[in-house]
């Protein structure tokens, strides 16, 4: 790889003008969610010449923060999940953002008139126990699906399929037990008052960037890269592909020589669903704030309502699995027509005229993302190592679906991306 003074002129010839792209980088950095970002800003950091190459119109990926009934919310991630440790924490507060610890609706009981407390309190013990059981599988034993684990017709089996749905995205029967087992999370979860997607795009603030540029084939036959997008060819001594886990078992990028391996691995990984719809809410005083009511107790396609996130006169609903899946091929009015439904019959159907849409993305109908995060299927979850495998030193994988302890977030993310930075600084440095 190039030295530090020709680093210089790279960053020089990384302007744009007229139709053609500026060809020969040093790193080139495939998407621009958490972990492309993670990634450019600690080699722009060390003084190495790299340029995210981003095909939406934006930066963040799969952490989108958008203005909604007069405030930023999180169509993605919103939580600092393991946020004692979670380095987007310490990239927030950096940035002079206001960091809520205000403690999860999850983790206290709320009124609800459709699941009384002391159901709440008996559902979380049953729960909680679950959790246990699954952490403490053993690595020696045969992976197996973690709906393996529930208790033989226990009577909440359903509502933990549904809370399995809004965290893997899936239902438990396809979940590997296994990948869950080594998932590592220390219970600590905070938000970012002006959103989480809001501070991770911010951390790329310096780093050149292409937007609307679509990847579309890497050729890594040669001495130096070749990568094919939609506004011309460049080349690169090295390249960081950060897409979805979806977008490599669909081959949405063209690998020459192919990759079939990390095809493979990709598809053991595949995205999970979990959707969020924003309603106002209008005389939202009567709930308490950053409360939690579930629509349903008796299933798993039921939705999730975050009342008053923040204290604001919203609620935040929380769609996962297949229930997600069928509503998003109806769109907005699907998810609302669904939530109008529990709602009202938890509370009547006044309630109806206290609630307005406010803001939805559905996550698997997006082209560039497929959907929201990645699980493991049963005998897979190794898988994650081989498609972060580095390919000749020089072709980089990085994102939460590459990350063994802390995939599905966004500083599982991080941290892969900053990992395969460091490699990339370590292998100029010989």
């Amino acid at each position: 790889m190039r030295g530090r003074a020709d680093c210089a002129k790279i960053r020089v010839r990384l302007t744009f003008g007229g139709t053609g792209m500026a060809r020969d980088i040093e790193v080139a950095i495939v998407g621009g969610g958490a972990a492309g970002v993670a990634a450019a800003h600690r080699l722009h950091e060390a003084g190495v010449g790299c340029l995210i190459l981003e095909a939406r119109d934006r930066l963040g990926g799969r952490a989108w923060t958008v203005e909604a009934g007069g405030f930023p919310v999180d169509l993605g991630c919103g939580w600092l999940h393991s946020a004692d440790r979670n380095p987007w924490r310490a990239v927030a507060d950096a940035q002079g953002a206001t960091i809520d610890k205000t403690p999860p609706p999850w983790t206290h009981p709320s009124p609800n008139p459709g699941f009384p407390i002391a159901e709440q309190l008996a559902f979380s013990k049953v729960l909680n126990t679950f959790f246990d059981r699954l952490g403490a599988y053993p690595e020696t034993e045969p992976d197996v699906p973690a709906s393996a684990l529930l208790d033989p017709g226990g009577r909440w089996n359903a509502l933990i399929d549904a809370v399995s749905s809004y965290f893997s995205g899936a239902e438990l029967d396809r979940v590997s037990v296994r990948d869950f087992a080594r998932y590592q999370d220390s219970g600590v979860n905070w938000r970012v008052a002006e959103g989480y997607g809001a501070a991770i795009v911010a951390h790329a603030a310096d780093v050149p960037v292409r937007l609307g540029c679509v990847v579309d084939a890497i050729d890594h036959s040669g001495a130096q890269l070749r990568i094919a997008t939609n506004q011309g060819t460049l080349t690169a001594d090295a390249a960081v592909v950060t897409v979805p886990s979806a977008m490599i078992a669909d081959e949405r990028i063209r690998f020459t020589p192919a990759l079939p391996d990390k095809v493979e691995a990709a598809a053991g990984l595949p995205l999970g669903l979990a959707d969020k719809l924003f309603l106002a809410l209008d005389a939202a005083e009567e709930f308490e704030a950053d409360s939690r009511l579930f629509g349903r107790s008796d299933r798993t396609a039921t939705a999730v309502y975050h009342m008053r996130p923040f204290g604001r006169p919203q609620i935040e609903v929380y769609f996962g699995g297949n229930c997600a899946e069928e509503l998003e091929g109806g769109g907005a009015a699907a998810f609302l027509d669904f939530a109008l439904g529990e709602l009202t019959a938890l509370f009547g159907s006044k309630f109806a005229r206290r609630i307005r849409l406010l803001a939805l993305h559905g996550w698997r109908t997006d082209p560039f993302a497929r959907g929201s995060y990645s699980y493991a299927l049963p005998g897979k979850a190794d898988g994650r190592a081989v498609l972060a495998a580095p390919v000749d030193d020089r072709l980089f994988f990085a994102g939460e679906a590459c990350s063994r302890n802390d995939f599905s977030t966004a500083h599982g993310a991080y941290r892969t991306g900053v990992a395969t930075a460091e490699q990339i600084i370590a292998l100029r440095q010989k």
